[in-house]
């Protein structure tokens, strides 16, 4: 018997989305710290290179003690001998489950079959993910979309995965076509909702607290992305809401910077200090947004090479804005 851990967690359940390049582990890991019932999810990492033990891909579902209950590997791929042996290693590690991408809709990984273009052919997915779900003891979770070019499909391709023993689905509220352009629509993920006995959660476009109020409905919870990489206090805000208490607002500026002060060091630990900063410049372009004089520290801190750095510019703009 599996432990799944999403039949036994708190409701409405919280997902920090895989985001590739922005969810590694010194992010997971202060947002966890913000909200503990947050559930993380690495990465996307390839199956193929992953049962090769690249070293990148070994060093993308490396996590943090602070990150466990819950932490997931995602993984993306088309070969079941890949899946198998990359399988073990993520329990290995001791991962308390998998997330299977199917959601991607990135050119380079749905022109190379994987991601999203697995909804191209759902039958032959579906027993890719029931050989995947008898083949491990964590339970196993699925990212998709509404589908490939339209959202006919969804129900049926939904209950077949539920049907292979998936523990939940996330559904993000585009179609690959759409990739992130238009709104996300939620109204097909009510409707899987109403026949899926299994968790299922919405995605797309939950940019506050409110909003994801407004979204939940009768889904067991909801992903939440790129609004986290401006706002990581949206889970603490997001589970406030739910919970009928007030909405925290953002912490004031000082400790906001105290946030990315202290990835940025968890960084340089994890990957080396030029490295890291160079990583985090994207990370400091989303969250310096609305500032006074963002226009100027941006410039700054796009260009960052040293935590020295780092220090001497979030000490200027702590100073002018006193």
């Amino acid at each position: 018997m599996k432990d799944n851990f999403w039949q036994q967690i708190n409701k409405p359940i919280l997902v920090l989305s895989p985001m590739a390049g922005y969810t590694e582990s010194p992010f997971r890991r202060l947002v966890k710290e913000i909200e503990p019932s947050t559930v993380l999810i690495s990465e996307l990492v390839s199956v193929e290179a992953l049962r090769r033990k690249n070293d990148k891909s070994l060093r993308l579902i490396e996590f943090a003690p602070e990150e466990k209950n819950y932490y997931c590997v995602q993984l993306f791929g088309n070969s079941e001998e890949a899946f198998m042996d990359s399988i073990k290693i993520v329990e290995d590690i001791g991962a308390d489950g998998i997330d299977l991408n199917l959601g991607c809709p990135s050119p380079k990984v749905v022109g190379s079959g994987h991601g999203s273009a697995l909804m191209k052919d759902p039958c032959a997915t579906t027993k890719l993910i029931e050989k995947i779900v008898q083949s491990t003891k964590l339970p196993v979770s699925v990212k998709m979309r509404l589908g490939f070019y339209d959202d006919e499909d969804l129900l049926t391709i939904a209950q077949n995965f539920e049907g292979a023993g998936i523990a939940s689905l996330a559904i993000h509220g585009r179609t690959t076509k759409q990739k992130f352009t238009g709104q996300a629509d939620w109204t097909k993920i009510y409707d899987v909702k109403k026949y899926l006995k299994i968790p299922v959660l919405g995605n797309g476009d939950v940019t506050s607290a409110k909003i994801a109020v407004q979204k939940l409905k009768n889904l067991d919870g909801m992903m939440i992305g790129r609004a986290a990489l401006k706002n990581p206090w949206i889970f603490a805000q997001a589970r406030a809401a739910f919970e009928g208490r007030e909405i925290p607002g953002k912490p004031d500026l000082p400790e906001q910077l105290d946030f990315y002060r202290r990835q940025a060091h968890h960084a340089a630990e994890y990957k080396g200090e030029t490295y890291a900063m160079i990583e985090l410049r994207k990370h400091f372009a989303h969250f310096i947004r609305g500032i006074p004089n963002a226009t100027k520290y941006r410039d700054q801190l796009i260009r960052i090479e040293s935590l020295e750095q780092l220090e001497k510019i979030f000490g200027e703009i702590e100073k002018n804005t006193e």
